[in-house]
């Protein structure tokens, strides 16, 4: 193994999203030899795709930015509490241009593989457009959502009409105004394009599967003055995320449940229900998200709400979910979602009583009528969290592929290494703190910890550098028992990996995606890691394992 083999780079970020321009500005600041590799046209990741009408933050937006520079804090004013596309990608590149990051990335530059080197102790990258580039650490950037998948319906290629997915809509844009549109799908992203959509197609047909608990996002405008008001406040705001489990502003009720009146809790649930963003989540009681009859109770509150704002009963309590509890995985937020379905051109057919039968030439068939459309809107969701990491074929130790690793779940060390794939780092990777929580927030301790770890690595002149079998198998199990209190296990969705479109992530199976035990935990737990030398790390240098022994002996 050799220290002096040559390489293009010391390290390569793949990703130009939220992650990956946070981790290249560290290393550029370090004087690292790096770049950025984004397989899209330009940077900003989910919010350079995800251009359907209504897509926004249901982060409060003064929180999803970097907390990183204080000018930047000054400089920037979030128009609306809850920000939509268009102004996040404007936020994103203004930062990659205040702080020049654009001649650090490669656009239109798609990874097919990553294969790492033995002999030389480096990664080698196949590009899509033939070019071969070498690295020493590889860091994946790649977002949690951002591998969209279709249903397996027959006959979507003989659609005459324009079709996508939410994920794919057209950049230039498309006119619905007067046209019959389908949307097949009410997860968050349905949730929020059928708000947004309804009050101006002609006709709009949803097409739901299954319900979702929703709840109202309460947007509205930022004031100059408020902005200023938040500005005042960034330290406190900042340090409120650090403390609470989600890295939010909203932190829980810590009054026990059943310590309080089944009408003093109404009380609660009322106020909270009419505030901005995940009040009602995440500012509720803890045992909701772990205790059955607590989670019943809060489930009938918001059943309750979604019938006061659907007039029609019948439609109202097949917006109901009946599968899982209210607030068990991530809350979509909305606006205008349930008035919609008030409106006469809007209709829902429950496909779980006439499923679709196919796709056709002028729309599809269902098992009860055909329906025409001018427009197929696909709202089908993502291969969460793995899913881009499987369209890079990454191969490392005796070229094993990442993705038969994880087909039956995710296995890693803190999220961030995975045993077998040296000189690899994922600083929002499958387990960490990032998925669970307020991203920005997790990714930027994320990307520190990776970026320390560099500087560790590099100062000591290590070479290779792969999370041990032990640790890894102690990461995965942690994040295993979590769940086993959680009610998310019960929960058909992507924080336990089910997606009905993809092999193998059926119902039946649940994959241990996130980490749930909040962000104070979550960074205690990597900072104690760092500050033992990086124990659960096999440290080499040239061949010379510095940290194997303590490993065994642990």
């Amino acid at each position: 193994m050799s220290s002096k083999a040559a390489i293009d780079y010391e390290a390569v970020v793949i990703g130009a999203g939220v992650c990956g321009i946070y981790q290249i500005k560290k290393l550029i600041d370090l004087g690292y030899s790096a770049t950025v590799l984004e397989a899209e046209g330009d940077l900003g990741g989910t919010w350079y795709m995800n251009r359907y009408p209504g897509a926004r933050f249901d982060s409060e937006s003064h929180t999803y930015g970097y907390s990183f520079s204080r000018e930047l804090l000054e400089e920037w004013h979030w128009k609306e509490r809850f920000s939509s596309q268009p102004e996040n990608l404007r936020y994103l590149n203004y930062v990659a241009d205040k702080f020049d990051l654009r001649k650090h990335m490669q656009f239109n530059c798609k990874v097919d593989s990553a294969h790492f080197d033995e002999e030389l102790d480096l990664w080698r990258l196949q590009i899509a457009d033939g070019r071969k580039i070498t690295t020493r650490f590889l860091i994946m950037g790649v977002g949690l959502l951002a591998a969209p998948t279709y249903p397996r319906y027959e006959g979507m290629d003989d659609f005459k009409g324009d079709s996508f997915h939410t994920y794919h809509w057209p950049h230039e844009g498309i006119d619905l105004k007067g046209k019959k549109v389908a949307v097949i799908g009410t997860g968050a992203t349905g949730v929020q394009v059928i708000g947004a959509i309804a009050p101006e197609v002609g006709e709009l047909t949803v097409f739901q599967r299954r319900p979702n608990w929703v709840a109202p996002l309460n947007n509205g405008k930022i004031s100059e003055h408020e902005m200023n008001e938040i500005r005042s406040r960034y330290d406190e705001i900042w340090e409120t995320c650090r403390r609470s489990p989600g890295g939010f502003e909203h932190e829980p009720d810590r009054r026990g449940f059943y310590e309080v009146s089944k009408e003093e809790r109404i009380a609660l649930w009322d106020k909270l229900y009419d505030e901005p963003g995940f009040a009602i989540w995440l500012r509720n009681f803890r045992e909701i998200f772990t205790d059955e009859e607590a989670n019943a109770e809060i489930s009938e509150y918001v059943a309750g709400r979604i019938r006061e704002r659907v007039k029609d009963p019948k439609v109202a309590e097949k917006l109901i979910p009946k599968d899982h509890g209210f607030g068990v995985q991530r809350l979509p937020m909305e606006t205008n979602y349930l008035e919609a379905y008030n409106q006469d051109n809007v209709r829902l057919v429950d496909i779980s009583e006439t499923p679709i039968d196919r796709i056709t030439t002028d729309g599809l068939k269902t098992s009860a009528e055909s329906f025409s459309f001018d427009v197929i809107v696909y709202a089908t969701g993502f291969d969460a969290i793995t899913g881009s990491f499987d369209r890079v074929d990454i191969q490392g130790l005796k070229g094993a592929r990442l993705r038969d690793k994880w087909f039956e779940g995710p296995s890693t060390y803190l999220g961030m290494m995975v045993h077998g794939f040296p000189n690899f780092l994922m600083p929002s990777g499958p387990q960490s703190g990032s998925a669970s929580t307020n991203y920005p927030r997790g990714i930027e301790n994320g990307v520190d910890w990776c970026t320390a770890f560099l500087e560790h690595v590099k100062a000591k002149g290590y070479t290779r550098v792969e999370a041990t079998e032990a640790a890894e198998e102690r990461w995965t199990d942690h994040v295993t028992k979590m769940y086993s209190t959680m009610l998310m296990r019960k929960a058909k969705g992507w924080f336990t990996g089910y997606n009905s479109n993809v092999e193998g992530h059926e119902e039946g199976r649940t994959r241990y995606f996130v980490y749930n035990g909040g962000t104070p935990k979550y960074v205690k737990t990597i900072s104690e890691v760092a500050d033992n030398n990086y124990e659960g790390v096999t440290l080499t240098t040239n061949g010379v394992a510095e940290n194997e022994a303590a490993e065994r002996a642990s």
